[in-house]
């Protein structure tokens, strides 16, 4: 079991650090390195040494009998809420029981590992009063890149359905959804999205498998305004990550520019070819269809429950084609819709679906991950120079991918964060 007595104070000072691994993933996707000395100071990575050697005064972590990497990223995460919310939590939740609600989850991402996260649609400003108050230390979470509310379609996968008409307009009014219609509007929800702190835009172009409809997974935002979104977004700085499901409405955003396609659960082998060619980034989610037994389906709509069956059905075929042709994969859970906590479960189903290897999937979750978020030179790997955000496991991942689902330390910031309990 992990302590972790930082998470919930305030961040205190950062002091020089001194790590005495006994292996070191560095780079994932290269060989490990022999026992080394990593050398701290303050929030980055200073030196990497050969061997165990004594560096100054500052205090020493031995992990000798632990492989060191990189800090995980998942970039699909929603903290706001978890499998157990229900549709009208919004009726009962104050913003601040979703902060603190919020928190929680991010807690227990990071003791997971995963010491950077995209949250690609939290409702509301939890997410950005949580973002910045890690960012600013006032509370000790993962580092967080966020979108907001996802943008759709009226009454589309993001847009509030499945409550009557006066609580739906109550709770969730047209323009707290994020939903618009035609190219002018979906431009303004961008601009808007970016004026109130938005790190990246998350569109829904498709139907979704937990939207309490019958309507299908097809295309929902037309192509004229999936192209105003991303134009506007790119003009920005923003990247646009695309919830897209269905085939169609997969190609139809690969075609508009977005970087990321989100689930990709009906993906082609022409859409697999044109996003290689383009660089668009695969986010092949599985925490949906695993987390979801026959145990627990009862409790969801018939609707749900028959788009839930299909997609099972089709299950690791997204993963299987972004291998074979080559298109960018990077780490991502749905945790929220899945388990926050569990999020390094989805290792395994990669290598068993992919096949991945397990250093490819490693690499998703740290080197590539952090390419999706333009944060290479920051992220993704041990370097100096680079944010010192590590985490160790006993075991090495390369052989046993399964070892990343128990961590035994977690260092962000160069602050130990979680470690076994004495």
């Amino acid at each position: 079991m992990l302590s972790s007595p930082a998470a919930a104070q305030p961040a205190a000072p950062v002091q020089d650090l001194v790590i005495h691994a006994g292996a070191v993933i560095a780079v994932p996707g290269e060989r490990a390195l022999g026992p080394t000395t990593i050398v701290v100071r303050k929030d980055k990575i200073a030196q990497l040494l050969p061997g165990h050697v004594d560096v100054g005064d500052a205090p020493v972590i031995d992990l000798k009998d632990l492989t060191l990497l990189p800090g995980l990223i998942d970039t699909h995460v929603h903290f706001s809420f978890s499998p157990a919310t229900r549709n009208w939590s919004a009726a009962i939740d104050t913003p601040e029981d979703v902060a603190l609600f919020s928190f929680s989850n991010a807690k227990k991402t990071l003791e997971a590992g995963f010491t950077t996260v995209r949250d690609v649609g939290s409702d509301g400003y939890a997410i950005h009063a949580l973002r910045d108050a890690i960012n600013d230390g006032t509370i000790t979470g993962p580092r967080i890149f966020l979108s907001g509310t996802s943008l759709s379609i009226v009454g589309g996968h993001g847009d509030m359905s499945g409550l009557n008409r006066k609580t739906t307009e109550a709770l969730f009014p047209y323009d707290y959804t994020g939903a618009c219609t035609g190219a002018v509007e979906c431009a303004l929800r961008v601009r808007e999205a970016a004026k109130y702190g938005a790190d990246l835009i998350k569109i829904t172009a498709t139907g979704g498998i937990m939207s309490q409809q019958a309507r299908g997974l097809g295309q929902h935002l037309s192509d004229e305004e999936l192209n105003a979104i991303v134009t506007t977004a790119h003009s920005l700085g923003l990247k646009v990550a695309a919830h897209a499901h269905g085939g169609q409405g997969v190609t139809a955003s690969v075609r508009a520019g977005v970087d990321s396609i989100e689930h990709g659960t009906y993906l082609d082998a022409d859409t697999a070819k044109m996003m290689a060619a383009r660089g668009t980034w695969l986010v092949p989610t599985l925490g949906l269809l695993d987390s979801h037994g026959t145990s627990d389906t009862a409790r969801l709509t018939p609707a749900v429950q028959a788009k839930m069956a299909e997609a099972r059905k089709v299950s690791g075929d997204n993963i299987r084609l972004a291998v074979r042709y080559k298109v960018n994969i990077a780490f991502g859970t749905d945790a929220g819709v899945s388990p926050h906590g569990e999020n390094a479960r989805q290792f395994r189903k990669m290598v068993e679906q992919g096949p991945m290897t397990a250093m490819a999937a490693l690499r998703s979750a740290t080197v590539d991950a952090a390419a999706l978020l333009g944060q290479s030179d920051h992220l993704g790997t041990i370097a100096p120079g680079k944010y010192a955000d590590m985490i160790a496991v006993a075991g090495d991942p390369y052989r046993d991918v399964t070892v990343l689902e128990k961590v035994a330390v977690v260092i962000k910031d160069g602050r130990i964060i979680a470690r076994p309990a004495d």
